[in-house]
């Protein structure tokens, strides 16, 4: 097995890629990533590939067999919990990553202080009353983060039907704005990875001072 690059090394191999003042602000940059399903998974593996200083992972439920044709995990994970799964991969992927995770439901009594101290909150939640719970409240709690939600990414339409959407100064929201898994038969890994990808993405537009019109 090779020896594990140091943290130097990979950082300089990041700073090339990207240039000193935009990795600087990526490893100074907390993102919270709420559920860690098909996008979540997701979300977190592309923002630790592009060398973010902090991930804070929420999610109550464990690896379940159905979850391995669309979510990041391994089939010898499965009865895990997803937080520690996913941790687990991750630091794989970015060993010197900082991750803080809660193996807990995200509430409106907990979300404030789970989220308070995150620069990003990408709420990645299947549940359409979670997603507008979590969406409410940081809109009006956390009033200086940038929130990055999705809806719509079910089916096998174009992926090219994926798309980010300013909504205000501080709310994007990404995906097809239709779909819904209720009237398609199934979530497909690869659709709800580009939405993913949006997601990821614009965290790293904002970070670059690339915003949506």
């Amino acid at each position: 097995m090779s020896p594990i690059p140091g943290k130097e090394a990979l950082r300089a191999a990041l700073a090339r890629r990207h240039g000193e003042a935009l990795q600087a602000r990526l490893e100074q940059t907390t993102v919270a990533v709420c559920g860690l399903g098909g996008l979540g998974s997701n979300i977190a593996i592309s923002l630790a590939r592009a060398g973010i200083g902090k991930l804070i992972l929420i999610d109550f439920d464990r690896v379940d067999l159905s979850n391995l044709h669309r979510q990041q995990y391994r089939a010898n994970q499965v009865g895990r919990f997803k937080t520690e799964a996913l941790t687990e991969i991750l630091k794989d992927i970015s060993p010197y990553l900082d991750i803080e995770s809660h193996t807990e439901r995200i509430t409106e009594e907990n979300f404030v202080s789970l989220l308070c101290e995150a620069d990003f909150i990408c709420e990645a939640f299947d549940n359409p009353e979670a997603k507008a719970m979590l969406t409410n409240g940081v809109l009006e709690q956390l009033p200086n983060a940038y929130l990055i939600a999705a809806s719509g990414m079910a089916g096998l339409g174009s992926a090219n039907a994926i798309q980010t959407k300013k909504i205000t100064g501080r709310f994007y929201l990404c995906g097809d704005f239709i779909s819904d898994v209720a009237d398609h038969s199934t979530l497909i890994s690869s659709r709800v990875m580009v939405c993913a990808a949006h997601q990821a993405h614009m965290v790293l537009r904002i970070l670059a001072q690339e915003f949506e019109p």
